[in-house]
């Protein structure tokens, strides 16, 4: 039987409150510092499963716990407590195995703007200790079908918004993970390039690579992703098939509220918006 490719039981995250006078001292603060302190309560008890191979959207409004989430999983914020497993292994246990499975597009562009873009996507796989001789030819591969073949040699600096976004995915790819996050990938570009994007991202699936996807353009989660679970101040509110999520739709709330969206926006509002 096969392992989901996210496993998260239980999850809780605490952010400790910063310390009086700290900054007097000239301290950093790091929330990840300190595990069960009190203070800000960003994930109370998460539990979720994505299946391999899925395109999975995890949706909540700004500070429902969806970076947490992330942030965990990619063991770059320590949990207070619960499990949590890529392909079945875990993430405390088994770190180093479980960050090979996984590749991330991040919100924000990250990427040194000086460096050519085959250089950003190969020296990323140095990380992963793959040999250049091995990871040139494979990163021009990824450029080529994400639309940069002739950006090869230019720097980041000069790619376009789009572009950009382009480059993050052949970068979070070029050690050809089995779990792809991507987080708002689409954010600032423009109709045209986020369909071509969404049809690359469509043929992974199609290979087997599993996609978490957060985004608030709630539409492209509707056609796109096969299960969605939503998020809201910590906890899951709706988690399911999107069919199944889609079926919470209540007909004379979304009347009540006048403006009038996808079947998918009016179930996140109405899950979501403030009683």
């Amino acid at each position: 039987m096969t392992s989901p490719a996210l496993s998260i039981k239980n999850l809780k995250k605490t952010y400790a409150s910063p310390v009086r006078g700290t900054a007097l001292l000239g301290r950093l603060w790091d929330p990840r510092a300190s595990k069960g302190a009190s203070g800000t309560e960003a994930l109370k008890g998460v539990s979720l499963e994505i299946p391999a191979g899925d395109f999975f959207a995890l949706l909540g409004p700004n500070g429902a716990g969806k970076t947490t989430i992330i942030g965990i999983v990619t063991s770059l914020v320590n949990k207070t407590s619960g499990s949590v497993a890529v392909f079945g292994h875990d993430i405390e246990n088994e770190s180093e195995i479980a960050r090979t499975y996984i590749g991330v597009v991040p919100q924000e562009v990250n990427f040194n703007p000086f460096e050519k873009c085959i250089d950003v996507v190969v020296n990323q796989a140095g990380y992963y200790g793959i040999p250049r001789k091995t990871a040139t030819p494979y990163a021009e591969h990824l450029l080529k079908d994400l639309g940069l073949a002739e950006k090869l040699d230019k720097t980041g600096w000069s790619l376009s918004g789009g572009m950009k976004r382009r480059l993050l995915i052949a970068r979070a790819l070029v050690h050809k993970p089995q779990f792809l996050i991507l987080d708002e990938p689409t954010a600032g570009v423009d109709v045209e390039l986020r369909r071509e994007m969404w049809g690359y991202l469509k043929t992974l699936t199609a290979t087997g690579v599993t996609i978490l996807l957060t985004t608030h353009y709630l539409e492209e989660a509707e056609q796109l992703c096969k299960h969605v679970a939503i998020i809201n101040k910590g906890e899951i509110v709706a988690s399911g098939t999107m069919e199944e999520v889609l079926a919470l739709h209540d007909e004379d709330t979304a009347q009540k509220r006048g403006y009038r969206g996808g079947r998918l926006e009016e179930v996140f509002l109405q899950l979501t918006s403030e009683k």
